[in-house]
């Protein structure tokens, strides 16, 4: 599949204003004479601008001679970042380094287009290639050299739930799709809703639906899927559509009006039972909501996928044409060391993606999704660009929301092949 970055209507509009604005961006890169690093990504929600800030402090603590600046733009899920940074990059005006997901939103839109700089040096230097799993550091690799520097890892396969609300219902939470049905069909006579569901931005709904792709085919067959090894008409591709139409039977009927915080409020008040969403979701309940992890919820993985570990990975690389990529070096050292990840990660609500991180730095939760990321298959994450290139992702997620609709399986799953091509 080629990559395709045409602009849309708010990408042309953020080209626009960053034209516009060119000038007054390049005097704010300069403080007494020096150029800036600006550090670009779409952190400025709670929990993960705290993360942020103290990863640049710290980066400032040990660089006081290199001026720093934090870049964010605001943006459910990075879209509107996105478009800037689109816009930047293809005209030639890159940021020193940037937010983006490992796997082919990294190596198809970005190292293909010949705009990223290799580090293996960097990783050389830093003694990384055993700091870092080795699965993970294929998910920013491309022709056997590195492009960028994972921060952190979140799990997508996690399902919350509401502890009073299954504790009061006498229900465990479901590890299978039997017991998710039949722990649904108990909650709804209840008159609970059993399943949360904020997809007003469509990455929501394809969220789910990849985490029950995964709890079907399993993480083998689930990467055979992604590497072109197994069709997308396969019966089990039907089989998990089939699932995820029946769970959609039990979701709350304002679900496309609402985004994945406002379906998490629906849990965090016992409106509904369950949620399945990334652990960023962990963040927005202890940090937003002030609610205790085993306490006020609990969490376990989504039906069918113990053993599997759903990876989103934020990461940082070195754009060509950048005018200090030395300094970009050291910041992104800083990044990925034990004591950046450490500074960054607990505050975020995600874990380390170094594997000899400080653990008692985590909550009881950080503990179990590190143990679960060493010991379990990484799988990469659809809905947030790892498994698949842009273009694809664009059109599965248009796919994913008319399903949602019309519940028909053997058209979404036409619709995925042909998007597939």
């Amino acid at each position: 599949m080629k990559v395709k970055l045409g602009f849309t209507l708010l990408a042309l509009c953020m080209l626009i204003i960053t034209a516009c604005s060119s000038t007054t961006n390049s005097d704010a890169k300069k403080e007494d004479g020096a150029e800036k690093l600006d550090i670009f990504s779409w952190w400025t929600g709670a929990g993960e601008e705290d993360g942020l800030k103290a990863l640049i402090q710290l980066f400032e603590e040990k660089n006081k001679d290199i001026p720093i600046e934090n870049a964010a733009v605001a943006g459910g899920a990075g879209t509107n970042a996105k478009a800037v940074l689109t816009s930047r990059m293809q005209g030639n005006d890159p940021p020193a380094t940037f937010q983006v997901h490992g796997g082919a939103e990294l190596n198809e839109s970005w190292v293909a287009a010949g705009k990223m700089e290799p580090l293996d040096d960097l990783y050389e230097k830093e003694g990384w290639k055993d700091k870092f799993p080795e699965s993970l550091i294929d998910l920013v690799s491309k022709d056997g050299k590195i492009y960028s520097v994972p921060v952190n890892i979140h799990r997508g396969n996690v399902l919350w739930y509401n502890k009073k609300v299954f504790d009061d219902a006498g229900l465990e939470p479901p590890t299978t799709f039997d017991e998710f049905f039949k722990t649904a069909d108990a909650l709804k006579k209840k008159g609970i809703t059993p399943l949360a569901l904020g997809d007003k931005e469509p990455w929501a709904a394809t969220h789910l639906f990849e985490s029950v792709l995964l709890g079907v085919l399993g993480a083998d067959d689930y990467q055979k899927l992604w590497a072109g090894d197994m069709k997308m008409d396969d019966a089990k591709v039907k089989e998990a559509a089939d699932i995820f139409g029946r769970m959609l039977e039990y979701v709350n009927d304002d679900h496309s009006s609402r985004n994945w915080q406002d379906a998490s409020q629906l849990v965090a008040k016992g409106e509904a039972a369950m949620n399945v969403m990334g652990d960023w979701a962990k963040g927005y309940f202890v940090n937003d909501l002030d609610l205790k992890v085993n306490k006020d919820f609990g969490y376990v993985a989504t039906p069918g996928t113990e053993g599997s570990f759903m990876v989103i990975t934020d990461t940082f690389g070195l754009p060509k044409g950048v005018e200090q990529p030395e300094n970009v070096k050291k910041f992104l050292s800083v990044l990925g060391s034990v004591e950046g990840q450490d500074a960054f990660n607990p505050l975020k609500g995600s874990i380390p993606a170094r594997v000899d991180a400080d653990v008692s730095k985590y909550d009881e939760y950080g503990k179990s999704a590190m143990k679960a990321f060493k010991e379990s298959k990484l799988a990469p994450s659809l809905a947030h660009g790892s498994a698949a290139e842009e273009g694809f992702v664009t059109k599965a997620n248009q796919a994913v929301n008319i399903f949602v609709t019309q519940k028909d399986s053997s058209q979404f799953v036409s619709s995925l092949k042909d998007s597939m091509k």
